[in-house]
């Protein structure tokens, strides 16, 4: 009878929990172990194949459906681990794998300190080979469990939680990993809140800087700490990048952590929790926008809704505080080219520019001569204020008073209604 030539593919799988057991579960020990028992049993080793830092919990890893690719292709016909737990943590795909794939693909699986040798299927561990699976899938539930813990209490205690630091700080060195100001990228930072501020879109923002070169985050972080894989040569910034940053409490000196989670152990999908599930510690290090400028930038975030902006991507200071005086309807901003090339920006009824005139009338107004009637106003106010600042703080008092005592009355009948 022909002896079957056993080619092998070593399996190895070191996650971010197991580096903390020490060197029993390192790459290398696992590769001494698995090399030596090769060698001794006579199998061929055609290659290795390595998931550092990588659950087990999912089998969406790129080295072991590189194994599982060779195996079923004839490849190798036979995969060594050093325990089952090394090859997964999903009792379910574990089992599906060791009871249906493998034998369909006639392949030999062998976890060496389990005594689990597929060749066998009579022998005590391959009965008690689901029990130990269950066993590997508790461990990670249990894991899992306790990591949470600890980043809850770590975000509670004001420890920066997160692997790497946003745009604009470096990692601090003190105990608590404190962000401190990057001098390269917090002045790009402030210049997208001034720009922001001032009426420019965040798809415009994204535009200039991409123009300009100025590196982008991903870029940044790659180039500067290696992080993640190279990201586009074209060294493209998103509106989404801006709009994200523009949200960043991180940026005033605030810490919001835990703003991510995943379904469960097993489902690493990432999802955004709501903000009333954060947990933010507050003035915990150096601000890089002042609260005057985070202010301003969202209450011009609250009066512009989605879309106030030109093809040119401006907005108009006023943009979202013009309404309609006949339907009630917010005006629209636009723009039109003069004879001199220049662009005239001018406010017309949203419904008038939409539908036309079945649903509105034209008032077309110009945003040059509205500036100079809202300035013109302004100066009133202040000479008034001037002339007589006694008689204006008192008429500002009374008209408060008598809002104070609206609200009060409007309280109490509703409160009687019920």
């Amino acid at each position: 009878m022909k002896t079957k030539n056993y080619i092998a593919g070593l399996y190895f799988r070191l996650s971010q929990e197991d580096e903390r057991q020490g060197e029993s579960l390192s790459i290398e020990n696992q590769r001494r172990v698995l090399r030596k028992y090769a060698e001794d049993n006579g199998f061929e080793i055609h290659d290795e194949y390595i998931d550092d830092g990588v659950s087990g919990t999912t089998f969406d890893r790129p080295e072991v459906q590189r194994l599982l690719d060779d195996a079923k292709t004839g490849v190798i016909n036979t995969i060594i681990v050093k325990d089952l737990s090394r090859f997964g943590r999903n009792y379910i795909e574990v089992g599906q794998y060791l009871d249906y794939v493998f034998p369909a693909f006639g392949i030999r699986f062998i976890a060496i300190q389990d005594n689990v040798d597929t060749s066998n299927r009579e022998s005590n561990a391959m009965e008690m080979m689901p029990i130990v699976n269950l066993f590997n899938e508790w461990h990670a539930a249990n894991t899992s469990k306790k990591i949470r813990a600890v980043k809850r209490a770590n975000a509670a205690e004001g420890i920066y939680t997160a692997k790497k630091v946003i745009y604009g700080y470096i990692m601090g060195t003190d105990k608590k990993r404190a962000p401190i100001i990057d001098e390269e990228t917090a002045p790009v930072v402030r210049q997208i809140f001034e720009m922001y501020a001032s009426g420019i879109s965040p798809r415009k923002i994204a535009e200039i800087f991409t123009e300009e070169g100025i590196p982008s985050p991903a870029v940044y972080a790659y180039e500067k700490y290696g992080q993640k894989s190279k990201p586009n040569a074209l060294n493209i910034w998103h509106s989404s990048v801006v709009r994200d940053m523009l949200h960043n409490i991180i940026y005033i000196g605030h810490m919001p952590q835990l703003r991510w989670t995943s379904l469960s152990y097993k489902n690493k999908k990432r999802f955004r929790k709501d903000e009333s599930e954060w947990t933010i510690i507050y003035n915990t290090h150096e601000p890089i926008i002042s609260q005057e400028l985070w202010d301003k930038v969202h209450a011009r975030m609250k009066s512009v809704s989605n879309g106030k902006t030109t093809k040119q991507g401006y907005t108009h200071p006023l943009s979202g505080f013009l309404f309609c005086a006949d339907c009630g309807q917010k005006l629209k901003l636009a723009a039109h080219r003069t004879k001199k090339g220049s662009l005239s920006y001018y406010f017309n009824c949203g419904y008038y520019s939409r539908y036309g005139k079945h649903m509105c009338f034209s008032h077309y107004i110009s945003a040059k001569v509205l500036e100079e009637i809202i300035l013109g106003d302004i100066r009133e106010m202040a000479q008034r204020i001037v002339l007589d600042e006694k008689a204006i703080r008192e008429e500002f008092i009374r008209h408060n008073a008598e809002l104070a005592d609206k609200a009060v009355k409007s309280t109490k009948k509703e409160l009687q209604g019920k």
